[in-house]
């Protein structure tokens, strides 16, 4: 009695073709719009690779949760053990730390976003966990709470590790995490120098090269190791967007900056945000079996923005998909379809979309001539088959 039915319909007319192909040099990159929630590049995004320094992120977020969960407060002082100090001698980025110190978690949060400290990382895990290899099972487990699956972690810093691992989707996910569950500390991202005690003033400077551009970039992360080349965990915000990114692989310093320029351009300037499907406004109607009305209005549940591409050519599609006739009776704002959007390049959107209007049962003499010709219909339908 009942089937499927797929109306498909010209939702925009608007000539609308993929971006411009976008081909970065990173050996893996994911791009993603946070407005609009669009991945706009993913290249090899989902292989764990050797993060460096971008893993001191998930440092940060512990510290972050154990603020906000009251285990510690700004004022919290921690140990400096030898192990720490020891970093500082290995090389690499460090905030100057001395056995003798007793940094705040304050201290420590600006010595592991702006100084990069591997020190400082040491310190908040022996802080939080007893021991660096505790906190890194405790990194590891949480990582998977947050449904980042490629992640594992062998120290607090981003040492070297065969074992130190995480992907780009990972990370691009746990920036977006550290910006909207704890925007009373993500300012620290975008602040440009920090010093310790008045020691090492060439180490001061935050190594993030887009926050000086005037780009709208406010974060996050650098890192570099022989193995990992150069990385970036960035995130730039212009008019009503926010676009985050992590790339990796990049030889030098110079062309890591470049590529993350690039991408921070490309993405605002090639992709333009469009409200597409607005609350109540009907889009398509819905044939209603056994009802005081023949058809229902279809409208969306909520507004559908999206990103499409600024040069264009091909036009968006979008189709409405249900099952039926739906049966009565049918209430208004019952889910009863999806509105399925594709724009060339990106993945489809969906909204779901609700009944504009209720549609009662129809009376018992309208139900009984639709019951009767259903009968007469499948009547003819089997007189008329061929014999077997």
């Amino acid at each position: 009695m009942f089937r499927s039915l797929h109306r498909a319909f010209c939702l925009l007319i608007l000539s609308l073709a993929p971006a411009s192909a976008f081909e970065t040099q990173a050996t893996a990159a994911w791009v993603y719009d946070v407005t609009t929630h669009t991945v706009l590049m993913d290249k090899n995004a989902d292989q764990p690779l050797p993060p460096a320094s971008m893993s001191k992120l998930m440092t940060i977020n512990m510290l972050f949760e154990a603020l906000r969960d009251g285990r510690v407060t700004m004022d919290t002082t921690f140990a400096v053990s030898d192990r720490a100090v020891e970093m500082t001698r290995r090389g690499g980025s460090t905030m100057m730390l001395q056995h003798n110190d007793r940094p705040r978690v304050e201290d420590l949060i600006h010595g592991m976003i702006v100084n990069s400290g591997n020190d400082a990382c040491v310190v908040v895990a022996e802080g939080l966990a007893g021991s660096e290899d505790a906190f890194s099972a405790m990194m590891t487990e949480r990582a998977r709470a947050l449904g980042m699956t490629a992640s594992t972690f062998a120290n607090a810093s981003g040492w070297p590790d065969p074992n130190h691992r995480m992907s780009m989707r990972d990370l691009g996910t746990l920036a977006l995490r550290l910006i909207e569950e704890f925007p009373e500390y993500y300012p620290v991202f975008s602040e440009t120098e920090y010093m310790y005690m008045d020691r090492s003033p060439d180490n001061r400077f935050n190594r993030n090269p887009l926050l000086k551009l005037g780009i709208g970039a406010d974060g996050l992360k650098t890192g570099h190791t022989q193995e990992a080349g150069y990385g970036l965990v960035g995130s730039a915000v212009q008019g009503d967007r926010r676009v985050i990114f992590a790339i990796t692989g990049l030889p030098s310093d110079k062309a890591r900056a470049e590529e993350a320029e690039r991408i921070v351009s490309w993405a605002f300037r090639q992709f333009t945000m469009k409200t597409v499907a607005t609350t109540g406004t009907r889009v398509a109607e819905a044939e209603v079996f056994m009802g005081g009305a023949e058809t229902v209005g279809l409208v969306p549940a909520k507004d559908l923005t999206l990103l499409v591409p600024a040069l264009v050519q091909e036009q968006v599609q979008a189709e409405v998909i249900y099952k039926g006739p739906l049966l009565a009776p049918v209430e208004a704002g019952a889910a009863v379809a999806e509105l399925v959007v594709k724009v060339p390049g990106l993945p489809d959107h969906r909204v779901p979309l609700v009944a504009e209007t209720a549609v009662t049962k129809a009376g018992f003499l309208k139900r009984l001539t639709t019951a009767a010709g259903v009968l007469w219909q499948t009547y003819v339908a089997g007189d008329a088959a061929p014999a077997t």
